[in-house]
């Protein structure tokens, strides 16, 4: 025990120096490993423009064969549309193959490619450029001998085919060895970077190996003499946490038995101590006045002090004769007093004297009568503003019920006064042609021409009227404009569209759904009702806000009566009681402002939400 007082813990200084080395091999390690990636990256790099230009070099092959064989085919074709083909794909092969020709030797920013400073692949192009020169000069000559095709010398173009056959196999043979040169230095480049990465590796594994010696071997050495001391102080330390284990269990039992009392007595302030019989040995004269008794009835079991109720004091007696040890039992009970008043406890039996089977027991109370009356008044409240919403909801869904009825009662009575009527106009005009008499038949045919005319518009203004596709598939402006635009067209009202927002912006499709019916409400109600010839719909988004602005300069009404106007179509397609509705649905708000003679202005706020807002441009 002596000697295990003596060791000597581990060294301070040891510790921090070996924690220096082993940093200084990991930042080591992290160095190579960051060369490495930056060798490789550059390599990378330099690999992506090689491969361009390889890229770039193989097509002047393959262009420069297409213009040989585009020469050929114009040499045998008569058709002067083919040939006009063909010299517009000669020109257009011919001005790439001249600039990616150019762009390997000095570079290109276009193609991506670099400036070729290398002297023998430079060596290569000044051999290649007389062939490289002649074909194109021949390329030319064709290009400009046959801007009229009707003045194609098949002379001319036999000499200039012969010099492009001539320089052909020259150009592709040195564009191989240009290509093959591009190569080459690509994998030369790709061996260096190999034994530069082969010496990084060396380097790694050499810090691993010093890492191995000088810091984890003495480190393990001395982890392995502190396990021993460790493991020699273990039996003593398990007698220890043993003691130790045993004094906290007794502290904890005693600390929930005195937190449970405080608690206990902390939210009661009636007390009473009866024996386990049920006699009262003492109660607080607080709850004996509670309980309408005086001290000479304290000869009374305490069940029968408690209440008056027969069965709660048969139940509070065998409660009370139950033995229960370390339990502390709570209850809330309703009891009747002797003045007839029922009162709320809630109720704590606290077992005394716990060694003994013979115990006292303390009863704790607390008067919650008030609590639970006002609960029972929230219950009743909660229910009452139950009925009172479903009545509201009732209400509401029979007043939308009836809006859709009188929306069916208008799209009907449209399509039976317009539609409809044309129809039957039209069918009795057509049974009545007489095709023996012509004047009149061209006339009846001119009149049912006029008449289907009338027809198809009234059709696309009842389909129009329903759901709108550019509502759904590109949001509220366009929609917006394009209602505007085609109620112009079918009613001849100056009906404009202006909008000062930058971009198109989607919304919550509800959102968009009702504040466009809104809109369009507002603008149907002042072309039938207000007599209006001009109406602007104006349309602004300033985050968070969205806005819109419906001005006519229609008759007017007085705005004072608006709380008294009918809530169904008579006076204004579905009413400014569901023009409300609908805007109220989605937390929007809605404001009319109207004189007599001055005409009307509608506005609809609306407040979106950041995660609901879609930005896009149509």
């Amino acid at each position: 025990m002596a000697n295990t007082e003596h060791k000597t813990p581990l060294d301070t200084a040891t510790f921090l120096r070996v924690r220096n080395w082993y940093l200084l091999a990991l930042a080591a390690i992290a160095l190579a490993i960051i060369l490495a990636q930056i060798l490789i990256q550059l390599h990378i790099k330099s690999q992506s423009g090689d491969s361009k230009v390889i890229n770039v070099a193989g097509r002047q092959r393959a262009y420069s064969q297409k213009l040989v064989k585009e020469v050929l085919l114009l040499k045998n074709v008569s058709n002067s549309d083919e040939k006009i083909r063909l010299l517009f794909e000669i020109d257009s092969t011919l001005a790439v193959w001249k600039s990616s020709h150019l762009g390997l030797q000095l570079g290109d920013a276009s193609f991506n490619l670099p400036f070729e400073d290398d002297p023998e692949i430079q060596a290569l192009f000044e051999q290649i450029e007389p062939y490289h020169r002649e074909m194109v000069q021949a390329l030319e000559h064709i290009l400009q001998t046959s801007s009229i095709v009707s003045e194609l010398n098949p002379e001319n173009l036999e000499l200039d085919a012969n010099i492009l056959l001539k320089n052909e196999r020259p150009f592709l043979n040195l564009m191989d060895q240009i290509v093959n040169a591009y190569d080459a230095r690509s994998n030369e480049q790709l061996q260096k970077l190999k034994e530069k990465e082969y010496w990084l590796l060396g380097f790694s594994l050499l810090i691993l190996l010093l890492e191995i010696l000088f810091i984890f071997r003495p480190l393990s050495i001395q982890i392995k003499k502190t396990i021993g001391h460790l493991i020699g102080t273990q039996e003593e330390s398990k007698v220890q946490l043993n003691k130790i284990q045993t004094l906290y269990n007794e502290k904890e039992r005693s600390l929930t038995e005195l937190q449970e009392l405080n608690f206990v007595i902390d939210n009661a302030a009636l007390f009473a101590s009866i024996r386990k019989n049920g006699t009262i040995v003492f109660i607080s004269k607080k709850f004996l006045t509670l309980l309408g008794h005086e001290e000479s009835t304290l000869n009374k079991p305490f069940s029968e002090i408690l209440t008056v109720e027969e069965g709660q004091q048969a139940y509070l007696k065998e409660v009370l004769k139950v033995n229960r040890k370390n339990v502390i039992r709570n209850e809330e009970l309703q009891v009747v007093t002797t003045n007839g008043s029922t009162i709320w406890l809630d109720m704590s039996i606290v077992p005394m004297h716990q060694s003994t089977l013979e115990q006292d027991i303390l009863i704790l109370c607390s008067d919650i009568t008030e609590r639970k009356q006002n609960q029972l008044k929230v219950a009743e409240l909660t229910k009452q503003n139950f009925e009172e919403r479903m009545l509201q909801k009732k209400a509401q869904a029979s007043q939308i019920v009836e809006g859709q009825e009188e929306e069916r009662k208008r799209i009907a009575k449209d399509i039976h006064d317009g539609i409809g009527q044309m129809l039957t106009a039209l069918k009795f005009n057509i049974e009545s042609i007489d095709i023996e008499d012509k004047t009149k038949t061209i006339e009846k045919i001119a009149y049912l021409k006029a008449l289907t005319s009338d027809l198809i518009k009234g059709v696309r203004t009842a389909t129009f009227n329903l759901t709108p596709p550019e509502l759904s598939d590109h949001g509220i402006f366009p929609a917006l404009q394009k209602m505007t635009t085609e109620l112009s067209k079918l009613t001849g009202k100056n009906i404009l569209f202006k909008n000062k927002t930058e971009e198109n912006i989607r919304f919550d499709s509800l959102a968009e759904t009702n504040i466009y019916r809104v809109t369009q409400e507002a603008v149907n109600n002042a072309i039938k009702y207000a007599d209006a010839n001009y109406i602007l719909v104006t349309l602004n988004y300033t985050s968070p806000i969205l806005s819109v602005v419906i001005d006519d300069d229609g008759k007017g009404f007085d705005d004072s009566i608006l709380g008294q106007l009918p809530k169904n179509n008579s006076e204004g397609g579905m009413g400014l009681f569901f023009m409300k509705e609908r805007i109220d649905y989605i937390n929007g708000r809605l404001f009319i402002n109207s004189e007599l003679g001055k005409g009307t202005r509608v506005t609809i706020n609306y407040k979106t939400e950041e995660n609901k807002i879609a930005h896009g441009t149509e």
